[in-house]
């Protein structure tokens, strides 16, 4: 009786090893989760995204649970670095979804298409927006997203340990880098509609200085919706390859110059 006592006290010490251990790493994947893009979209449920996170979190935890020490009885301190840890993850991540959205605003603001909206995000969007970041997210996740994310998660623990804080200066430092990267990424994408409708603009100009009897807004306000139209048909593969490729550059290598 006292060896059967022995035993189940044993497994149950190994029971709450486990649990801690699948308890922390699914609060890193967890945070990170609501902010992953196509996985973490506020048009998938919730109940899907809980286990998404949830197979994400078997998937992580085979190859990072060595790293993950004994319950201590500490309890506040690792949840608040792991769920940190995830949220830089998934801000990272999410940081390339705002420049596609960016991207679109600018290039439908010259196009005169910004009044268009597409109505199926938390803030109204123009149409050009909506559509590179459908386009956008389906590209990556057919490229194999989802198991770039799993390197990605795995990879974490080796920056962000498991239960270290990182200092703050550290995150500030990557988080504004990174944010400078997806305005630079967007203009870099919006960049053939502006030049266009600049120049057009300039064109129009000149035209109506020569000819001020000329409703020339009136041809010049269709044409240049055509011609945005026009330029997006060609222009879309592209700029969304050079939107995956920033996107790969980044995963290669998350952390570069941060915590």
């Amino acid at each position: 009786m006292t060896q059967l006592l022995n035993l189940l006290t044993q497994a149950s010490g190994y029971t709450e090893h486990w649990v801690w251990v699948i308890f922390l790493v699914f609060l890193r994947v967890g945070a990170a989760m609501a902010l992953l893009p196509a996985f973490g979209e506020q048009a998938i449920p919730q109940r899907v995204r809980l286990a998404i996170g949830i197979c994400y979190t078997m998937v992580v935890l085979p190859i990072v649970a060595d790293q993950v020490g004994p319950y201590s009885g500490t309890f506040a301190g690792p949840i608040v670095v792991e769920v940190l840890a995830g949220l830089v993850i998934g801000i990272g991540m999410r940081l390339f979804v705002h420049a596609l959205q960016i991207a679109g605003t600018l290039a439908a603001q010259a196009t005169s298409l910004s009044q268009l909206f597409g109505g199926q995000s938390g803030e109204p969007q123009p149409t050009m927006s909506h559509l590179f970041v459908m386009t956008g997210l389906a590209l990556a996740v057919s490229l194999g997203l989802h198991i770039r994310i799993a390197e990605l998660f795995v990879y974490s623990y080796q920056v962000l340990p498991l239960g270290v804080l990182p200092s703050g200066e550290d995150i500030a430092s990557w988080g504004v880098s990174q944010v400078a990267n997806a305005f630079s990424l967007a203009f870099q994408m919006a960049s053939p509609f502006i030049a266009a409708s600049l120049i057009y603009n300039i064109a129009l100009g000149v035209i109506n200085r020569a000819m001020p009897q000329l409703m020339v807004i009136f041809v010049g306000a269709p044409a240049l919706t055509l011609g945005g139209l026009m330029m997006l048909a060609m222009a879309s593969p592209l700029l969304l390859q050079l939107w995956h490729m920033a996107l790969l550059t980044f995963l290669n290598n998350p952390f570069a110059g941060a915590p």
